[in-house]
């Protein structure tokens, strides 16, 4: 059995049951859009990644077949950015959960948070790795175009707005503006557009906020850091539904203190 890093905020409230769950459903993924699984393994995978238990989410996610993939590949995305402590492990994490997802949009091709998940995935194994070697790879083209594709097909996708604002704003941060546009399409406004457009559509999302926050001190500096820190304050008074939503508020508060 693998070892796990426990979520370290269990909170009762974050514990749901099959009927709670679709009861909450459409507010805890107004990011993502996922419909309300049919498949009782999904909906125990699901019920295992909201209360933070991920380890859980990703053996009864990848055990529930097709049906459990976005669980199981959602459970590995947030556990490795935000819990494991291994480089090596986070890495291949992040890469199996890739992986999934990619194999998912060839038998699903309508299936955005296929692509979604893809791009989250490969968007964090680049933040290890660093953007910039990232890009050398190919990867930045590959996460863009995931992105693009999971909005064309659910254009009230928060989340892949929030993910294709900031890689947008971290393609301008490392190559410059007029490289950015011309060779990846990546434009400093556009990131911003992409936000408050996520915000529209999600605006209880700490997440939002930060990767907001984060766009404007990497790409205005001193100029942006007071509208950065508004946000990041708007973030940490964000009421938390589950386990990622929880890790999103503790890390606004960190970077606050």
């Amino acid at each position: 059995m693998a070892k796990w890093v426990d979520f370290p905020y269990a909170d009762a409230r974050y514990e749901y049951t099959p009927a709670t769950l679709k009861k909450r459903w459409s507010r805890l993924h107004r990011g993502d859009c996922e419909p309300f699984p049919k498949d009782e393994g999904a909906v125990a995978a699901w019920i295992d990644y909201h209360a933070g238990r991920f380890g859980d989410a990703i053996e009864r996610g990848l055990a529930a077949g097709p049906a459990g993939i976005c669980a199981a590949s959602k459970a590995a995305c947030v556990y490795a950015a935000y819990l494991e402590t291994s480089p090596t492990r986070k890495a291949k994490l992040l890469q199996e959960a890739g992986a999934r997802a990619q194999a998912l949009q060839d038998s699903e091709p309508e299936n955005y948070n296929a692509f979604y998940l893809y791009a989250f995935a490969i968007g964090r194994y680049s933040q290890q790795i660093s953007v910039a070697k990232a890009l050398a790879q190919g990867l930045g083209g590959k996460v863009r175009d995931a992105l693009v594709r999971a909005i064309a097909l659910q254009p009230k996708h928060a989340d892949a707005h929030i993910a294709l604002g900031a890689f947008h704003a971290e393609v301008v941060d490392k190559v410059g503006a007029m490289i950015a546009n011309v060779t990846y399409g990546a434009k400093r406004d556009e990131a911003y557009r992409l936000f408050r457009r996520a915000l529209e559509l999600n605006p209880e999302s700490a997440i939002a906020r930060i990767e907001y926050a984060n766009a404007l001190a990497m790409l205005e500096g001193k100029k942006g850091l007071k509208e950065a820190e508004a946000l990041y304050a708007q973030a940490a008074g964000c009421e938390p539904l589950d386990a990622m939503e929880r890790l999103d508020v503790e890390a606004a508060r960190e970077e606050l203190a």
